[in-house]
């Protein structure tokens, strides 16, 4: 089974990145950018065939290494 996990800072917290990104834009003509966030994309294999069971080792991925749950927030999606 195939996890994705999609990760970025939570609302309110400053994004260094995303402000470097969007000035970047900017620098070569594209108009318009009001706000750009960055984040993670992370793709797992898992031998698990347990939606459940999987989606639970997920969350514990996340909250043990994947995910500096302070200042981020973590979506996933499972591959079934």
């Amino acid at each position: 089974m195939k996890i994705r996990v999609h990760v970025a800072l939570k609302n309110g917290v400053l994004d260094p990145q995303g402000k470097a990104i969007s000035n970047a834009l900017g620098s070569l003509g594209f108009a318009g950018i009001n706000n750009v966030r960055q984040g993670k994309f992370i793709e797992i294999d898992v031998a698990e065939n347990n939606p459940d069971k999987a989606r639970e080792a997920a969350e514990a991925m996340c909250r043990k290494l994947l995910a500096n749950t302070v200042i981020e927030d973590y979506q996933i999606d499972l591959d079934l």
